[in-house]
């Protein structure tokens, strides 16, 4: 639509020319059930059919000023179609002001009230107001998600970042539902009423509908001037969900994070309530609604799950929570600085987890795997600083990436350590009270750190802020006669195309084995790395180390190297390594030499088979079964991939044998072995664990294992559309129809992949979930020749798709259907060719596609890698 991807300059233009002043909205959702109205019928991409989509009413009225009487400019609304507009008393005729995604609002005064009535569409790609109907009993639950810019698909908005102002709404819903929205709301002759909120961007507005399982709590605490804050706690699921959740669980969480802000931020949580809605097809983790936070309910569990689950639950809660302060009350002003909330929060969040809850051990998890999402955006060729450009909301949307989150929370540990928790924490303090409701740039929080910290925040913010890329950090060692350190040195590296060297705080830990064979920390020393070369003369005098571990305790964003000593040390003797955080660090280093093709795949493969048995961290071992079966698809050599899988199932065989009855670290076993499943005897096994011949001490094959099980089978031939449909039977729910679907998809048939291809690229039938479901099955590792003609049909549709579906159903598209698993030269030419011959496509398609380029060729270096050790 034209107008539908606003830019940043139309954004500043018309910031410095607007302010707005409140927002009152009425929706009418009676239509989300039933028959739909005249205007169209259900189905489809957008909630419609042939007909058109189902719609609603959505009336808004908009107050607002502006600073040049007589200039132009414009709202924004995606909608089927606008009844009626009204500027300051006069009617504008909506077949001229309106465009699909704009209204043109012409002659403005300095005062002025918009009010526009309009037919919005239900969604089924999760964006805007999403409309779904549970299979199992035939409800309809209804809810919203805005960001970077959907709220005008539910109302009349001025849709950017640093135009907030307080909301008003009223929805009428049908009889027996209960609706909710970021205030208290109250039921009044059959409207439901909210509170007016506090000045808050549109993208955070939210309301949920729906005969939805409510739960409610409280939290209180006394406040430094002695007044009693109270805050209303709710959390909600499907009614199909409500015998698996465990809301006792997230209330503890919510409760142990708001003691912990308010412990720490020295601003009282400012919305009132709290609820949380975990919600179905969703496309994101969470969202931070003020008073009114979504999430995916897939965090709710429905079979057995690890800690590793509950801890990334608990993660999320608290890294929403953390938005309320950071993101919410102080917003960034465009979203250049989507760092100044994503990346505060992705810290605080691990902050928060291992200081107030049980998941002590979060940085372990946040070095893991947080860490390993930002070294992959890192080198790619779209990576960017973390103070990122962004020229229009398409960037924005590709801009939730690792850099933004995990690379910006790393950088600020990396901070912490700089200026001390104190500094830190008080320049936090200091930022609300000085930006409350308000928004900012990267050099408003420079400026309170600089205050708070007495240090010059330019060099640091120049070199960690605003440019991109990682560096590899190296030890020298240099031994005298006696065996004792001479020198110790730390080289740091860059990219070729990325030159920039930073100055690193880091922890460097000498390790050697005991007596009775443990590989421990014998001495440690910090030191500001800066520039090629760093001696660490803190260490000289030492006894000779087995491993020097660079950055020990994970203070620094760097990719750890070893020298050769180092590397031995781990090949023989990984499993030794006592201190989880540092077990962790050398997995993740040593998975970063393997995707640099500098370990070879087979040689990380059997590390991980030696060693990963002995893991007691749930979540690193599952990391490593994630990062070993990757090694397999992408990294191993063609020849050596038969080779490597069997190796692989028949290691997770044994581990899963040997593990502990019960234990988390058999169902993760059990998980992966299924995943590796590729002989006779694989799948046998997993047949007779389904029909209960074959029984695993300890080991319940719950419904969702059961899915787990089906997968393998269905993609090598030995679970077909009848037996699917049996266990759709046993488990005839939203979960399972998402599960079924990804099995089917999964089938090894021409037939069947012509058919999901069709549904997924030239249909519209299938919602956001069921698209993403079908992705998911449709490439199969053993199936690299039933998928040889999709790479050209990908390459001819992809612009498309792009210009007619939904920025998520396009990247869905993009992303999932790029034809990594033909990894070839061949492959990597066509995408090049493609590049060539569409310049001019859309800079956010060309980065998906540039994206998925890299990935190939770097499959193709640790290819050769690997062929080369063999």
């Amino acid at each position: 639509m034209p107008g539908e991807n606003l830019t940043r300059d139309e954004a500043r233009e018309r910031a410095a020319l607007l302010s707005v002043d409140g927002y009152e909205v009425s929706l009418d959702l009676r239509s989300a059930i039933g028959t739909a109205d005249a205007t169209g019928t259900t189905g489809g991409e957008g909630g419609g059919g042939a007909d058109g989509p189902r719609t609603f009413r959505s009336v808004t009225t908009v107050r607002f000023r502006c600073a040049e009487p007589g200039a132009s400019s414009f709202a924004d609304l995606i909608a089927p179609s606008v009844t009626a507009v009204s500027l300051n008393g006069r009617d504008l005729d909506p077949g001229e002001v309106f465009d699909g995604s704009r209204l043109l609002l012409d002659d403005l005064a300095a005062d002025n009230e918009l009010i526009v009535d309009a037919r919005c569409a239900y969604s089924r790609t999760g964006e805007g107001l999403h409309r779904f109907v549970d299979p199992e009993d035939g409800e309809v639950y209804l809810y919203t998600q805005y960001e970077p810019a959907d709220a005008r698909r539910v109302y009349a908005t001025f849709e950017q970042p640093d135009l907030k102002a307080p909301h008003r709404f009223e929805v009428r819903a049908p009889e027996g539902w209960t609706v909710w929205s970021n205030g208290v709301g109250e039921l009044t002759d059959g409207v439901w009423r909210f509170a007016e909120t506090k000045p808050i961007s549109t993208y955070i507005t939210c309301v949920v509908a729906g005969p939805y399982h409510y739960v409610t709590d409280s939290y209180e605490r006394e406040l430094p001037d002695g007044t009693r804050l109270e805050i209303p706690l709710g959390a909600m699921c499907r009614k199909g969900l409500a015998p698996h959740f465990d809301a006792d669980d997230v209330f503890l969480v919510t409760k142990q994070g708001l003691d912990f802000f308010h412990d720490h931020v020295d601003y009282p949580y400012p919305f009132g309530k709290y609820d949380q809605a975990f919600v179905p097809e969703y496309n994101l983790g969470a969202m931070e609604n003020p008073g009114l936070v979504t999430f995916r309910e897939e965090y709710i569990f429905r079979g057995k799950v690890t800690r590793a689950s509950y801890e990334g639950r608990a993660n999320t809660i608290l890294h929403e929570m953390a938005h309320m302060w950071f993101g919410d009350l102080v917003t960034m002003e465009w979203w250049d600085d989507l760092w100044l909330k994503e990346s505060f929060a992705d810290f605080m969040g691990a902050f928060s987890l291992v200081g107030a809850t049980r998941f002590t051990d979060g940085w372990v998890t946040f070095a893991n795997r947080r860490k390993a999402w930002a070294y992959r955006a890192d080198q790619l060729p779209s990576t960017h600083p973390v103070t990122a450009d962004i020229r229009d909301l398409q960037d924005a949307k590709l801009n939730f990436d690792g850099i933004t989150y995990a690379k910006g929370a790393s950088v600020l540990k990396q901070l912490v350590a700089y200026v001390g928790q104190d500094a830190f924490l008080e320049g936090a303090r200091r930022y609300f009270k000085r930006h409350a409701y308000g928004n900012t740039r990267l050099g408003d929080l420079l400026s309170v750190l600089e205050e708070t910290s007495g240090r010059d925040m330019t060099a640091w913010s120049r070199a960690w802020l605003q440019t991109a890329g990682v560096n590899s950090l190296t030890p020298q060692v240099l031994l005298t006669a006696e065996g004792r350190i001479d020198e110790l040195a730390v080289v740091q590296e860059a990219a070729e195309s990325l030159p920039e060297l930073r100055p690193h705080r880091v922890a460097v830990g000498l390790y050697r084995r005991t007596d009775g064979g443990a590989l421990e920390r014998y001495a440690r020393a910090e030191a500001d790395v800066d520039g090629a070369r760093t001696v660490v003369a803190e260490l000289a005098g030492a006894d000779a180390p087995e491993l020097v571990l660079v950055n020990d305790d994970d203070l620094t964003y760097c990719k750890i190297r070893f020298d050769e000593t180092s590397l031995a040390t781990l090949r023989g003797h990984l499993g030794a390594l006592t201190d989880p955080l540092a077990r962790a660090l050398c997995w993740s280093a040593l998975w970063n030499l393997t995707r640099d093709a500098l370990l070879p795949a087979r040689e990380f493969v059997d590390l991980v088979l030696r060693f990963g048995g002995r893991e007691s961290d749930i979540g690193v071992l599952q990391m490593l079964h994630a990062w070993a079966e990757s090694a397999i698809v992408h990294y191993a050599a063609p020849a050596w991939r038969e080779t490597g899988g069997r190796l692989l199932a028949e290691g997770a065989r044994r581990e899963l044998e040997a593990a502990a009855p019960g234990s988390e670290q058999q169902l993760a076993w059990a998980r992966f072995f299924a995943r590796s499943a590729g002989a006779p005897g694989d799948f046998q096994l997993l047949q007779e664990l389904l029909s209960g011949t074959v029984t695993v001490e300890g080991l319940d094959v719950d419904q969702e294992l059961r899915w787990v099980f089906l997968e393998p089978l269905a993609a090598h031939g030995l679970a077909d559309e009848k037996a699917l449909a049996e266990e759709l039977a046993r488990d005839d729910t939203a979960s399972g129809r998402r599960h079924q679907v990804r099995c089917l998809a999964a089938r090894p048939s021409a037939e069947v992949k012509a058919a999901d291809w069709d549904r997924v690229v030239e249909s519209r039938e299938l919602s956001n979930a069921l698209v993403e479901a079908t992705i998911a099955g449709f490439a199969q590792p053993s199936q690299r020749e039933l998928l040889a003609p999709y790479a050209e049909k990908y390459f001819a549709v992809i612009e498309r798709v792009w210009e007619e579906r939904s920025i998520q159903i396009g990247m869905h598209v993009v992303r999932g259907l790029f034809p990594e698993l033909l990894d070839s030269p061949g492959t990597l030419d066509a995408t090049d060719a493609w590049l060539a011959a569409h310049e001019d496509a859309p800079p956010a398609l060309r980065r998906l596609v540039l994206e998925a380029r890299d990935d190939l060729a770097r499959a193709l270096r640790g290819q050769a890698c690997d062929a080369a050790a063999g």
